[in-house]
């Protein structure tokens, strides 16, 4: 029981540190972090948490709901949010499959990683402003990003080798259970069963849409795809929360 405690702890503070910007002491075993993806919510309980409490210090939704996000995005490094910038180049170039890929793994920015990130987070913007609770609204973003990323990392299929293939390696089917289990929890908030499952069908949606798309255009899935279905999928989320009333 020790060693197993010590064996999830290490993968905690290795996700941690992959995930955020937390300062989280030595540096953790990248593996531990690999074999234990499925814990992912965990972070999006972090960042949404320590972001929804952030929202609180004000009175305006307007400027809670723009807190909210820019600490949400500043908590995971805006790693995520590069991600979503290199999506937007790789979808809207034009050509071959490997154009389309060459425009999302390289380094520059183009006008539809501009256009793509302005577009979903102008989403995010407005969902999380229009909804009553903007504090539980984040977590519950946070919190299923990180689930639709452990869905691509259990059933994506790798287009090159890199980061995302590494990690695929350790996955498992079993991941996506053991994350929903770790999803649970959110049904504490103060949430009606249609926000709940607009919620729910919302990130299943990203998550679906997201492999249709992306082995289409690709082939596949790499780590830049996987970032950016947790922008979409807060996106998504605070829309159909928004919509139904939460």
């Amino acid at each position: 029981m020790v060693e197993y405690t010590m064996i999830i702890t290490e993968a905690l503070r290795a996700m941690l540190q992959f995930t955020t910007i937390l300062p989280m002491g030595r540096s953790a075993d990248y593996d531990a972090f690999a074999r234990h993806a499925y814990l992912l919510p965990l972070s999006g309980y972090l960042v949404g948490g320590v972001a929804g409490l952030c929202s609180l210090l004000f009175a305006s939704p307007q400027i809670a709901g723009a807190v909210a996000l820019a600490v949400a995005l500043v908590l995971t490094g805006f790693n995520h949010f590069d991600g979503l910038c290199d999506l937007g180049d790789g979808m809207m170039a034009h050509g071959s499959r490997e154009k389309r890929v060459t425009a999302l793994t390289d380094r520059t920015l183009g006008a539809g990683a501009v256009g793509t990130a302005v577009i979903v987070m102008l989403l995010a913007y407005a969902g999380i402003t229009t909804v009553t609770e903007i504090a539980g609204a984040i977590l519950i973003a946070e919190v299923m990003g990180k689930f639709v990323q452990v869905l691509l990392i259990a059933t994506g299929r790798p287009f090159r080798e890199g980061m995302f293939s590494y990690i695929r390696t350790f996955a498992r089917w079993w991941f996506v259970p053991l994350s929903c289990l770790l999803v649970l929890p959110l049904l504490l908030l103060p949430i009606s069963p249609i926000s709940a499952g607009a919620a729910g069908a919302a990130a299943l949606l990203t998550a679906g849409l997201l492999l249709v798309v992306t082995r289409q255009l690709f082939g596949g899935v790499n780590g830049d795809i996987v970032g950016a279905s947790h922008e979409l999928t807060r996106g998504m989320v605070l829309l159909a929360l928004a919509v139904t009333g939460f």
